[in-house]
């Protein structure tokens, strides 16, 4: 008799005739977001926080009837996997589905501690618990003839078994990843053709007396004896059920240090479930005492965490700043982590993953996010060695996109004159280190460094370095170079200094990179966080800046939705050339707050998470990014946001919930509580910090951290004068 499973969010819990509150872990729901508007979909990981071992089925989305295999884990974020396994009836099944193995989607069950799945044509169930350097499979088969586990190398490398033991590695992108692993059967072996100096394993399970087989395995990028020891460490005995335990409990002390009152059923489970991605990435790589590191390929004696796998360019926004007030301690070892790694290359990485830095998208932006953690107070990481590393990409080292290394001739262009060269529409390229597809993006180029420079400006205030700090305030101000008021748009300039008049709506090819990047000039008219009193200078004052923000989310495309996409793609989740889906437009609704009109970010940011945050596949309109995207969530949808990270304060704006409350890991608690709620009553009345009155629309980190309450009476209509100061 087959077991019937029902998902967890179904069960109501009942001891002693009294019902348990539903715990937080059970609001969250992995497959929202499985289905991207255009591009590449959230995979519904399975794993403990931030740690190394990650599973996901192999497939290309919700919709994908057939699973290609089971990683043994995620390499790194959207970079492969290693290792792949398979249960099987016999040989032919590997034949017979060449293009995967079909499953139902209505009853795969997905939790972040726990994956379940009947492979319909196989009718074998599979199901998975994570731990941190192991994973546990357990395969449920109805036929008692013969029991097959499919086991294989996806890069090159090796597998060797002895009875029932498996030991090997696999080589990817110049990392070896060891395993060791054990199968609860007596096997047999068949080798199974492979190409390119793989192993392709095929085990044959004793059938008899029970009709589970289960597979248990430790990782290492040690060493095989590593794995080994990490798996007797976590796993010693053959107790599936105390794993998923506690990969739940992992979660349950992630997850409750949020308390949310009040909200819809989905809004809970959008906002739950946007917490738990924000845990996915950095990974620890740490095991027992030491790591292997992918920045010089050697083996390091630490006992401090070292974590690998982020992505600078999405995360410096709300990612590392929501780290920074739940998890503080986490977040300091994350950037000691950076700081090890520019030790250990010569350079500070701004992509890095687990084989070295990818050179990907533009900016050294985690400069902003050591600025940002030392102000908030988190100093337990090596900042005089952060800024060295910091100033030495600044000066030395290239700004093109997709690009590592040393500076070239555009860089040199762009210290001496402030802004980076834009090449008019047709002309040829002349520099050869230019991205043949990411071009020049000459305008996100500068305005995204300046950015970084006034963060180092502002670091090196802190270090008292005062000829430094006068340098990268220069610098920070690079941004009005390429502001061409005639036009109304940040635009690009010729290396002659003049104006290349294109539609900045519309220009600069594929995701407008000649000149933006992934975006058009509609979101790049925004980008200047560190500077916004001076960006409101530019524009004319504060109506003509709440003008313009309004006429961002206003405009038309002027063209067909195919039309615009099919050129910028990444630009989804649009209102008006608001773009919701790509991480440079997350602060701009919160811009109102300094332009004199707070009730409009109120008003932008509900219709924001309504729209384009539901609870379903399609709950997610853009490339998330591994918790860049849901950081965004978290954040708006308790009632504040960090604009500017590098300043410790935040924006405030409605929250969706009754109360929000915030256990820190100092012990305080910080709470968001409302007067008058109702999910329509999204405008600010009124508002009391700590019981005295509030009447702009910020509070700092240190008031958070200080624990404490922000109230809002809420009302139907907006109070048009609360947060200007009147």
């Amino acid at each position: 008799m087959r077991r019937i499973l029902y998902p967890l969010s179904l069960i109501i819990l009942v001891s002693s005739g009294f019902l348990f509150a539903q715990n937080n872990i059970d609001f969250v729901d992995p497959k929202i977001g499985n289905l991207s508007q255009l591009l590449v979909p959230t995979r519904p990981t399975v794993q403990q926080p931030n740690q190394m071992v990650r599973m996901h089925p192999v497939r290309r989305d919700y919709l994908d009837e057939q699973i290609d295999y089971f990683p043994l884990n995620i390499f790194s974020h959207r970079q492969g996997e290693n290792f792949a396994i398979m249960p099987l009836n016999s040989e032919s099944d590997i034949k017979n589905n060449p293009d995967g193995y079909a499953y139902d989607a209505d009853l795969e069950i997905i939790k972040p501690y726990h994956y379940n799945n009947w492979l319909e044509d196989l009718d074998i169930t599979v199901e998975f618990v994570p731990g941190k350097k192991t994973g546990f499979f357990r395969f449920n088969f109805s036929t008692k003839n013969t029991h097959l586990v499919h086991l294989y190398n996806l890069n090159s490398g090796e597998l060797i078994p002895d009875k029932n033991t498996i030991h090997g590695f696999e080589n990817k992108n110049g990392i070896k990843t060891y395993i060791y692993g054990v199968i609860d059967k007596e096997t047999t072996l068949k080798n199974l053709p492979a190409e390119n100096n793989k192993s392709n394993l095929l085990l044959i399970c004793d059938p008899r007396n029970n009709p589970t087989v289960s597979f248990k395995y430790g990782l290492s990028y040690l060493s095989i004896d590593q794995a080994k020891r990490n798996l007797e460490k976590e796993i010693p005995e053959w107790d599936f059920e105390k794993l998923k335990d506690t990969a739940r409990e992992s979660w349950e002390d992630v997850l409750n240090r949020v308390e949310v009152e009040g909200g819809t059923e989905s809004q809970k489970r959008t906002f739950y479930t946007a917490l738990w991605r924000s845990h996915e990435r950095m990974v620890d790589i740490s095991e027992e005492g030491q790591y292997y590191s992918g920045y010089d390929h050697q083996i390091h004696e630490e006992n401090r965490p070292f974590y690998v796998d982020d992505w600078a360019w999405d995360t410096y926004l709300a990612h590392h700043p929501l780290r920074a007030i739940l998890f503080p301690d986490k977040e300091a070892d994350i950037l000691q982590s950076y700081v090890r790694m520019y030790q250990q290359s010569g350079w500070m990485p701004g992509f890095p993953l687990m084989d070295g830095d990818g050179a990907i998208m533009n900016g050294f932006h985690i400069n902003i996010s050591f600025l940002d953690a030392w102000r908030k107070g988190i100093q337990n990481f090596d900042i005089k060695t952060a800024y060295e590393g910091a100033r030495k990409n600044a000066l030395e080292a290239t700004m093109l996109p997709w690009r590592n290394g040393p500076k070239c001739e555009l860089d040199d262009f762009y210290h001496e004159n402030g802004y980076y060269p834009a090449l008019k529409p047709g002309e040829k390229e002349t520099v050869e280190r230019v991205h043949s597809f990411e071009k020049r993006q000459a305008v996100a180029v500068t305005l995204g460094h300046s950015y970084d420079d006034w963060a180092l400006a502002e670091l090196a205030g802190e270090l008292n370095k005062k000829d430094d700090q006068d340098l990268f305030r220069k610098k920070a101000l690079n941004y009005k170079n390429l502001y061409w008021a005639e036009k109304g748009f940040f635009m690009p300039k010729d290396s002659d200094g003049n104006w290349i008049d294109v539609d900045p709506g519309f220009s600069g090819g594929m995701g407008g990179r000649e000149y933006y990047d992934e975006n058009d000039g509609w979101t790049y008219l925004w980008q200047v966080q560190h500077d916004i009193d001076g960006m409101i200078d530019l524009f004319g004052g504060k109506e003509k800046f709440v003008e313009k923000l309004d006429r961002t989310f206003r405009t038309g495309l002027d063209r067909s939705r195919y039309a615009y996409w099919a050129q910028f793609p990444d630009a989804s989740g649009l209102v008006g050339r608001f773009s919701m889906g790509n991480e440079p437009s997350f602060h701009i609704p919160y811009l109102y707050n300094f332009g004199g009109a707070p009730w409009k970010t109120q008003k932008r940011t509900r219709l924001l998470l309504d729209v384009w945050f539901k609870d379903t596949v399609f709950g997610i309109p853009g490339d998330e990014d591994g918790g860049g995207m849901s950081a965004f969530v978290v954040f708006t949808s308790m009632g504040f946001y960090p604009v500017t990270p590098g300043k410790p304060v935040y924006s405030i704006t409605s929250p969706v919930f009754k109360k929000v409350t915030i256990h820190l890991q100092n012990g305080n608690d910080f709470t968001i509580d409302t007067i008058n709620y109702d999910p329509v009553n999204k405008y600010i009345q009124k508002a009391w910090f700590n019981g005295q009155p509030l009447n702009e629309p910020v509070f700092s980190h240190k008031e958070l951290m200080n624990g404490g309450t922000l109230l809002l009476e809420m009302g139907l209509y907006p109070n048009k004068k609360w947060g200007t100061g009147l």
